[in-house]
């Protein structure tokens, strides 16, 4: 089940799926703008303060009981990060109409999303200064309790070292010193400047009718102001340096965190994939069972391809005295892929793995709209069945090749503050 992709607006475009198998309709608004450090933050906490009310429902329990009238329904504020662009703005969940008889919900969906992005509640120009201050709070102790896992931390960090200086290594959150520093006025100066100049994208999944999506969606969206409008940035792939950068914090832990970066050269997607998975994309990789496993080095340790940024990771727990027999071990692994010493039995599991997650795509409204956001976001373009087609086509020597491609950028390690170094 593949959406069909419609261009509404210059840079407005609406995936639609048709579909009646969800007792509930899914419908989703999104703003996708290039990522820098000045605006993240902005980005980051807009959608939580636009969400807190507009002009015709001022504050929450105005806007829960419009919801509550729509039985039940639900909007949701969203911030992500895809490739190096952030999107952010609301997703909305309803009952489908074909359980509720003589009942139209799109529409009203339609226009609530509408008012929450373009009617917002203001007072002489700018947001009420509660809600934001409220909101700034909020998206504060969100950041801090990355800070607090260390895990996400250690993964963040890794990727803020390894891509600094480039729009990947921006977190979706910003920064705390950044957020302190907005106000209502700035923060409404910059809702005003992205409605403006960023690339919408639109999903929705439910049992209406294409034709009616379609009007309900331009009408709820026609006092949307355009400017010069700012497509989404395709990811910069960049190399290596000569000389591997290691980064040691200190912090308050007793387990420490070992996160590493590669940089893959190749443009073979298909076998990357296959590649990270049996490396340690999942729970039958060499990382895990050899590793983790085996050898007992890590309380957890995984890899993630990062295809539009061309960048692979590894994240693990392990104990602080053992940094250096772990990272040897890890680059151990990686080498028997590169070198294709793989058996028939971890290809086609790997294989069989990613062919079954997309081929459940289409069992969740969720998945398919993250989906459609991503491929809009950093324009790789292809259908389920186009990537399980690719993929059932890799051969070994493709695996190996494309692990081959992968150099090492960055190593960080998080240790305790006594711990010394082996």
């Amino acid at each position: 089940m593949e959406p069909v992709r419609l261009e509404i607006a210059p840079e407005v475009n609406l995936d639609y799926v048709r579909s009646d198998k969800f007792k509930t309709g899914t419908l989703s608004v999104q703003l996708i703008t290039p990522i820098n450090e000045k605006t993240a933050s902005f980005g980051a906490l807009l959608p939580s303060v636009l969400r807190r009310g507009t002009m015709s429902h001022p504050d929450m329990r105005s806007l829960s009981t419009a919801l509550d009238l729509l039985y039940g329904s639900s909007i949701g504020c969203t911030v992500r990060k895809k490739g190096e662009n952030q999107c952010i703005g609301f997703a909305a969940s309803f009952i489908d109409e074909e359980f509720v008889p003589g009942g139209e919900l799109l529409e009203p969906m339609c226009d609530l999303l509408g008012e929450l992005l373009l009617d917002p509640v203001t007072r002489n120009g700018r947001f009420l200064n509660d809600y934001v201050e409220s909101e700034k709070q909020n998206l504060i102790d969100a950041i801090r309790g990355i800070i607090n896992d260390k895990r996400d931390y250690a993964d963040l960090r890794l990727l803020q070292e390894m891509c600094r200086g480039e729009r990947y290594g921006v977190d979706k959150f910003g920064s705390i010193a950044r957020v302190e520093k907005i106000t209502n006025q700035t923060l409404y100066r910059y809702n005003q400047e992205l409605l403006s100049t960023a690339h919408l994208e639109l999903f929705y999944c439910g049992s209406a009718g294409r034709e009616r999506v379609e009007e309900a969606i331009s009408r709820a969206f026609a006092p949307l102001q355009r400017g010069r409008v700012v497509p989404p940035v395709i990811a910069e792939k960049k190399n290596a340096p000569e000389t591997p950068r290691e980064i040691t914090e200190r912090m308050d832990v007793t387990q420490g965190r070992l996160s590493m970066g590669w940089r893959a050269s190749t443009n073979d997607a298909p076998a990357m994939m296959l590649a990270n998975l049996i490396f340690g994309g999942y729970s039958n990789s060499k990382l895990f069972l050899n590793v983790r496993e085996k050898l007992s080095l890590c309380y957890y340790a995984s890899s993630a391809y990062h295809r539009s940024k061309g960048i692979v990771t590894v994240s693990s727990g392990i104990e602080c005295r053992d940094v250096e027999t772990a990272k040897r071990e890890i680059l151990a692994q990686l080498a028997s892929v590169q070198r294709g010493e793989f058996e028939e039995w971890e290809v086609e599991g790997a294989r069989a793995c990613l062919i079954a997650s997309l081929e459940s795509r289409g069992d969740s409204a969720g998945r398919m709209e993250e989906n459609a956001l991503g491929q809009a976001a950093t324009g790789i373009r292809e259908t389920a069945d186009e990537l399980i087609a690719a993929l059932r086509a890799v051969t070994n020597e493709r695996i190996a090749e494309a692990a081959q491609s992968m150099t090492l950028d960055t190593v960080y390690f998080l240790t305790g503050e006594d711990s010394k170094d082996e």
